[in-house]
């Protein structure tokens, strides 16, 4: 099934708008007000596409394109939508406000029960975890970027108040996120002899070696690393002072909350309210630091610069955790690609160190971050294709693009989903639970980063097959009944033996397919990888058609407006068109040249036959 990311995304939003607006207001759905994630993913769903695509841009109703209105007659008409849009995203702020006026980021109903008689209090579902934290700045930024543009378009006072108030608590939200994303941090140093430490010496000793020449290599190759850690310490991050000690192994990422005993971040312009007590471990997941690494990385993004969405607090903020994004990104990348001959990553599925799990969702989740890193670095050749070969090995295991088997356990995988403890929630009640169900969305959202990523043209081909697989799995697992119908997820549509997965509404999994159908535009908005072969073929067509023209030129000229002098003005105009592509779209050039040389011997077969005439 080939992505049509304009198409499919006016679909989600048409299905979008018809679930969550009545008469131009947000409805309360079931997830309403249960979790600021569930919440966010809902309107990231709308406002997403609509700051990231300039044909679905709601900032300026004057420019807004008409099979976008229709998609969204719910939400209001051209001129209503912004306003609509507006009240929706003030109602959002307001919900998730607690009584000391601080945001809040409650985790909700996506926390679960440790066991079948375990029991989520209210306090323990109010709080914070860093999908929320992560989430926020994502849609915090785009609010402020739809504000600055439509606000210069409006003249209506009652709506000039209201972007008023919704831009200082988008701020203050905003800011909240960062400080908690900057308390969630951890840095986790164990020894080599302790539980933890083998585990992670028998995950990155691929090649057979004594765990004390295991040991040498990650001091080895982790060494700068941990000394910019060690030079980090005064610039905010909290680490034991073994890490001195290089023959202490480390992790470093995010928890899945604030961790316990996390200062408070004080050294701002303002006071910060709302900065609760952790009670995270300090133990880096790599499912949430993949997650944190998402939302902190649109702090940097060009639309945020370019309309400079930060204040003097926020840029304070967005350097120290761009920091710890470097620290997080070439740590886990390295532990992936870890050794000589085979990666870590590569031994699936990926096992955990701290909570001894393992599934291909971890291998996702560590991909991920190698993803990250080739972006940031400009990947090899080789980097890439033993990469592509893990997204189709995840694909064929995580059953995306093959058939399940009788009672396969890969079933699991999507429902119920993969479940992890979140240590140090035994600190405020029963133990509590994360699950993840999301793993075709991820996986898709994977795959087109790397396609966008790659020049190479049998890997972006093999990429891109394995994008319209998945992309099509997915779509088949829409809701089609009901309500949600047109959203995800509909487990059963691909899965037929998931018998006690019903319809279920995930703004999880319909916000991350939003996110894949945003990157595919981008995708196809690059220009085709350049063939140098192929370009070398067209410059030779090209070569011989510009000297047969010369030479037809030779000939007497004809009539302005006769056949042949028209004939000749197109081959003319036809050339230097493919010349000026020859450089950037090599095929194209080919085609375009092919005809003009068919067309250039038709007309030399026509002058020597009209010449044995004579």
């Amino acid at each position: 099934m080939q992505i049509k990311p304009r198409q499919h995304l006016l679909d989600i939003w048409q299905a979008m708008a018809r679930h969550s607006f009545d008469d131009g207001k947000l409805v309360r759905g079931d997830t309403d007000g249960l979790s600021s994630v569930a919440d966010a993913e809902r309107l990231l769903c709308l406002l997403y596409p609509a700051t990231e695509v300039p044909a679905f841009r709601l900032d300026q109703p004057d420019t807004t394109e008409r099979d976008v209105l229709r998609a969204l007659e719910r939400v209001g008409s051209r001129l209503e939508i912004p306003p609509n849009l507006i009240a929706a995203l003030t109602q959002f702020m307001r919900t998730h406000t607690g009584t000391d006026d601080s945001p809040t980021f409650s985790g909700g109903h996506y926390f679960r029960p440790s066991g079948p008689g375990g029991t989520v209090s209210h306090e323990q579902r109010q709080l914070g975890v860093v999908d929320s934290y992560s989430m926020s700045v994502t849609l915090c930024l785009a609010t402020l970027g739809f504000l600055k543009v439509y606000e210069g378009t409006t003249t209506r006072p009652e709506v000039l108040r209201a972007i008023a108030e919704l831009r200082e608590a988008t701020n203050a939200r905003l800011t909240s996120a960062m400080v908690s994303l900057l308390r969630s941090f951890s840095v986790n140093v164990f020894d080599a002899e302790s539980e933890q430490g083998k585990r992670l010496i028998q995950v990155i000793g691929q090649g057979g070696q004594s765990d004390r020449i295991v040991l040498q290599q990650f001091s080895r190759r982790l060494r700068p690393l941990r000394a910019t850690i060690i030079e980090s310490l005064s610039r905010g991050i909290q680490v034991d002072e073994g890490i001195r000690d290089e023959s202490q192994l480390f992790e470093c990422g995010w928890a899945w909350g604030i961790v316990k005993d996390a200062p408070k971040i004080t050294d701002l312009t303002v006071d910060v309210p709302g900065q609760p007590d952790g009670v995270a471990d300090r133990l880096p997941y790599v499912y949430f630091t993949v997650v944190a690494l998402d939302g902190i990385q649109d702090l940097f993004s060009d639309r945020t610069l370019t309309l400079g969405l930060l204040d003097e607090d926020q840029q304070k903020l967005a350097e120290m955790l761009r920091l710890r994004w470097e620290l997080s990104q070439q740590y886990w990348s390295a532990i992936a690609r870890f050794g000589g001959e085979r990666w870590p990553l590569e031994d699936l599925p990926w096992q955990t160190t701290g909570l001894r799990l393992e599934s291909e969702y971890f291998s996702l989740t560590v991909a991920a971050i190698v993803v990250h890193d080739l972006v940031r670095r400009k990947a090899t050749d080789d980097d890439l294709t033993r990469t592509v070969a893990i997204m189709e090995r995840l694909a064929d295991r995580g059953r995306v693009t093959s058939r399940m088997t009788k009672n396969d356990p890969t079933l699991r995988l999507h429902t119920p989903g993969v479940t992890m403890p979140l240590a140090g929630s035994e600190r405020t009640g029963d133990p509590l639970l994360w699950r993840m169900t999301d793993f075709s969305a991820q996986l898709l959202k994977r795959i087109i980063q790397l396609a966008e990523l790659s020049r190479n043209i049998g890997a972006q081909d093999r990429l891109l097959r394995l994008a319209e697989q998945s992309f099509e799995h997915l779509w088949r697992r829409r809701i089609d009944e009901e309500e949600g119908a047109g959203l995800w997820d509909n487990i059963q549509a691909v899965y037929p033996e998931a018998q006690d997965a019903g319809l279920r509404l995930s703004w999880s999994i319909t916000e991350r397919v939003t996110e894949c159908l945003v990157a595919a535009r981008i995708l196809y908005e690059q220009e085709p990888i350049r063939s140098p072969e192929l370009a070398e073929l067209a410059r030779e067509l090209l070569s011989e058609a510009t000297h047969l023209f010369g030479r037809e030129q030779l000939e007497a000229s004809a009539a302005a407006d006769g056949a042949r002098a028209r004939a000749m003005r197109s081959i003319e105009s036809r050339l230097d068109h493919a010349r000026s592509l020859v450089d950037d779209r090599p095929a194209t050039a080919f085609a375009l040249a092919l005809p003009v040389l068919q067309e250039l011997d038709t007309l030399a077969q026509a002058r020597g036959a009209a010449a044995q005439e004579v």
